[in-house]
């Protein structure tokens, strides 16, 4: 089973640093250097061990592995489809079904998206447990983030705080909205009698979606959605605060004539690749569902 290494060659603008100093720089959090002591991972130079006290020189290999990552108990692999649309040694981008949880949860323990990961991972011998960076919805489409390594998503988690992680999404909104554009600046609260469900409270987070009509048919609305913080539920409840809740989206209103699910697609993920600093963008096309709906809308 393999285990994750980084390797880097000292250049004249390095030299002279010690290790830890170096990797503090490479963003390698303290947390993961204790592991690397303790836990059975390694810092090398040229091929040999070294602490972090050691002062590196111009043309050095320097080389750490990190511990070995034990899958947690509550998620066992499982075979399961799983559509990968990118894949390297640091990352994965994967298009998962609505119906599908993310994670494995009290109500749905098995069959998520972070089961058949971990079932993949078996398969091609990586060591490794489920890091999922941007979740979704179970009954939400499209596309989801993973990091391969815990490193990795400490690198996500710091582009998702700067904002430098942009989704979009497709819906399908109930009625003709009258404006072309907008933004809704509404904050979200968990409603008080609920433990599922969030309503547009002035005690809660702040949260703002941006919202662009792509098409309007006789008795709804095609939407594009992007948002700038990502409160749970957050498009859900934004459009139905609107007076336009989501086909199919029976807990914020929506009908479920056409839909028995919300119809709410992630279609495009843009963030800076955490190794190479390259922009990567994905899209994903609308499910067959929700393309249906479109067709047959008129």
């Amino acid at each position: 089973m393999s285990t994750f290494e980084l390797m880097w060659r000292i250049t004249s603008e390095d030299e002279n640093k010690n290790i830890k100093g170096f990797l503090h720089e490479k963003e390698i959090s303290k947390t993961s250097l204790t592991d690397i002591k303790f836990k059975g991972g390694f810092i090398a130079v040229n091929g040999n061990e070294q602490t972090v006290r050691y002062t590196l020189k111009e043309g050095d290999i320097l080389t750490i592995g990190f511990p070995e990552e034990i899958p947690s108990d509550g998620i066992k692999g499982e075979e399961l489809p799983l559509n990968i649309l990118y894949e390297d040694d640091f990352l994965l981008v994967v298009n998962k079904p609505a119906g599908i949880s993310t994670i494995p949860s009290r109500e749905h323990p098995a069959g998520s998206l972070a089961n058949a990961l971990i079932g993949y991972y078996q398969q091609i011998g990586l060591n490794a447990t489920t890091h999922i960076v941007t979740r979704l919805d179970r009954d939400t489409s499209g596309i989801v983030l993973v990091a391969k390594h815990r490193h990795i998503h400490h690198l996500f988690s710091k582009q998702q705080k700067a904002g430098m992680i942009n989704r979009e999404y497709e819906a399908i909104a109930e009625g003709l909205l009258t404006e072309d554009y907008g933004v809704i600046r509404q904050p979200i609260a968990r409603k008080k009698d609920s433990i599922i469900e969030r309503e547009v409270n002035p005690e809660g987070q702040y949260a703002c979606t941006h919202y662009e009509v792509i098409r309007k048919y006789r008795d709804f609305t095609h939407i594009k959605l992007r948002l700038e913080t990502g409160r749970t539920h957050q498009i859900r409840v934004h459009m139905s605060y609107l007076g336009h809740p989501l086909l199919g989206d029976e807990l914020y209103g929506g009908k479920l004539e056409l839909l028995s699910h919300q119809a709410l697609h992630c279609s495009r993920i843009s963030f800076v690749h955490p190794m190479t600093e390259e922009r990567l963008t994905f899209m994903q096309d609308l499910p067959d569902d929700l393309r249906k709906i479109l067709l047959e809308g008129g």
